[in-house]
């Protein structure tokens, strides 16, 4: 039995909540996220990505639970567990849940098990690092697509047609999760459509204190980061949309706009 409306009242039947902690900085949780956290009596949290100030926000009494180090089952068998002890579950992920987050598989099995869970959203990794560059990513007359990716070295593979070379070939704004490590191998596979003038940008650890911002272009974005050492938790952005400074300005606010209702 499955349950999206996260706006209904926080008490009723015991429920899983998939909570977007945001980017990194505590003070970027959203204030359902918050409210939910601060009423369940376990809370299961991934690791290092979350900030560890946002569990001071659970009850006193909570169960506190690092899934770092749990397989998919552990960490299934401790929402249905809570659930059948009547106990709502305040389920941490980094960032928002809709990308990258490995909660598919986990509604997929509490649907199995009639366990009813809900989803808040948070604020993306991409997001937080567009606004760390203080950059659009959807320019007029420049770029108007933003395409989220990562590579597969480690990982799930990709479907076919994801690939990077072929995700390229619009030259729209690309942000590239989980792929910092293959620096050389990402500008490989960029440059031949972007080329190697294409700004880039890497944004790693975005709105935490230690947050490192590099820019560049495909020519030398790789060296820079092997010289800051970085290494994980970054993303990647690349396209024109980055320096872009001559580009017409948006019909939202023209003067030609019709704004009768």
């Amino acid at each position: 039995m499955e349950s999206n409306d996260a706006g209904d009242d926080l008490v009723g039947d015991p429920m899983i909540h998939f909570i977007g902690a945001g980017p990194g900085a505590a003070d970027l949780i959203t204030v359902r996220g918050q409210k939910l956290i601060e009423s369940s009596p376990v809370c299961l949290y991934a690791g290092s990505l979350v900030p560890p100030e946002l569990l001071d926000a659970c009850p006193p009494a909570a169960r506190k639970i690092d899934t770092a180090n749990l397989n998919l089952d552990q960490i299934i068998a401790e929402m249905v567990a809570a659930h059948e002890a009547g106990q709502d579950v305040a389920r941490l992920h980094s960032g928002d849940p809709s990308v990258f987050s490995a909660v598919a598989e986990q509604m997929r099995r509490l649907d199995t098990a009639g366990v009813p869970y809900d989803v808040t959203p948070g604020v993306p990794a991409f997001a937080a690092a567009a606004a760390s560059l203080a950059r659009e990513l959807t320019v007029p007359s420049v770029a108007q697509t933003v395409i989220l990716t990562r590579t597969a070295e480690r990982a799930t593979a990709m479907p076919p047609g994801e690939d990077l070379h072929t995700l390229s070939a619009s030259r729209s704004t690309m942000v590239l999760h989980l792929a910092v490590q293959r620096i050389d191998a990402v500008v490989a596979d960029l440059v031949v459509n972007y080329g190697p003038d294409c700004p880039v940008a890497v944004v790693a650890r975005a709105s935490r204190p230690d947050e490192q911002i590099l820019r560049g272009t495909l020519s030398d974005i790789a060296a820079q980061v092997k010289e800051a050492g970085i290494k994980r938790t970054a993303v990647i952005v690349v396209g024109p949309a980055l320096t872009a400074a001559q580009f017409p300005d948006s019909h939202l606010y023209s003067t030609t706009r019709c704004r009768e209702s």
